[in-house]
């Protein structure tokens, strides 16, 4: 599933391409695509008609356009990209290609916005936009991240890293608090939003964690590094846009990212560590991989129980 540096090429793609742009009218292929929207892809489509795009938003991994609606307040169209979701910028006239489940028509002669989807997880629905429930807990000097609020469908997710309301203090003492293993709760999307299996493996990796060290076991400086890690390498994967395999997770034009060039854990099983030489390990978790250097990132020793 794309993680937050995937998401946000996309959202900047669509800021340039989409926004300020109005819905002439939306084609949508099958039930699946808007399985999310209760009332059905008809309903969905009539409802994007005659609608301005507003603004293109994101909190992790979680896309949304702000929409205008005539005559209704604004809503969301959530787009959620599952494990093969994509976005892409086409020509208007052109034919759609294999797995497009919707393809949105602008009022201008400008392109069309394709929504491509092989493994069919993703889809897309429309959500009432409500206030942002962590900005009054967080609230700064700087402008709100998220102007107009976020979907009703956002609201439980915590602020990612990138974030003017993240709250790095709060979440070190949150993660020390559970009763967990420190790769499970960056993965958790409750505690910080945008992490995934490759850049929780990278950010492990850099802070020369263990994956299963458990978080209650872990000090605070080390938990307020790792999360340093984290922004950091989700900041470098943003700035070559993102990490692509198998020509997904691409931008709305189509172009991959390749900060997989750079990835010194995730997918590096069998190879040696590019600090100290040892052979990167591969071992399963949470039905995912992971992926550690057992010398860098000493694996947490056993708790040995009272007789």
């Amino acid at each position: 599933m794309p993680e937050l540096p995937e998401v946000e090429v996309v959202r900047r793609g669509l800021a340039t391409h989409v926004v300020g742009r109005t819905i002439d009218r939306a084609q949508l292929s099958g039930d699946r695509v808007a399985r999310r929207h209760e009332a059905g892809p008809t309903d969905l489509a009539q409802r994007l008609a005659g609608a301005t795009v507003w603004l293109a938003d994101r909190r992790g991994k979680y896309l949304w356009l702000v929409l205008e609606p005539p005559s209704r307040p604004a809503e969301a169209l959530v787009v959620h990209l599952g494990m093969s979701g994509q976005l892409l910028v086409s020509p208007r006239d052109a034919p759609a290609a294999r797995h497009t489940h919707g393809i949105f028509h602008f009022t201008d002669d400008g392109p069309s916005l394709r929504f491509v989807d092989q493994r069919t997880f993703g889809g897309l629905s429309l959500r009432p936009l409500v206030p942002d429930p962590h900005l009054a807990a967080h609230r700064t000097a700087h402008e709100p991240p998220h102007p107009y609020g976020v979907p009703s469908s956002v609201g439980h997710i915590a602020p990612d890293p990138m974030e003017g309301v993240f709250d790095r203090a709060a979440v070190v003492r949150r993660i020390r608090s559970r009763r967990t293993v420190i790769k499970r709760a960056l993965l958790d999307q409750g505690v910080v939003s945008g992490v995934g299996n490759i850049y929780a493996d990278e950010a492990l990796w850099r802070a020369g964690v263990h994956g299963r060290r458990e978080c209650s076991r872990l000090t605070a400086p080390a938990v307020d590094r790792l999360l340093g890690h984290t922004r950091a390498v989700m900041s470098e994967a943003l700035d070559v846009g993102g990490t692509s395999f198998d020509a997904l997770y691409v931008n709305v034009n189509g172009a991959s990212g390749y900060f997989d060039r750079s990835l010194r854990a995730y997918g590096q099983a069998g190879k040696p560590c590019a600090r100290c030489r040892s052979t990167i390990v591969r071992e399963q978790f949470m039905n995912r991989s992971s992926h550690f250097c057992p010398r860098c990132q000493p694996a947490p020793r056993a708790r040995r129980v009272a007789r």
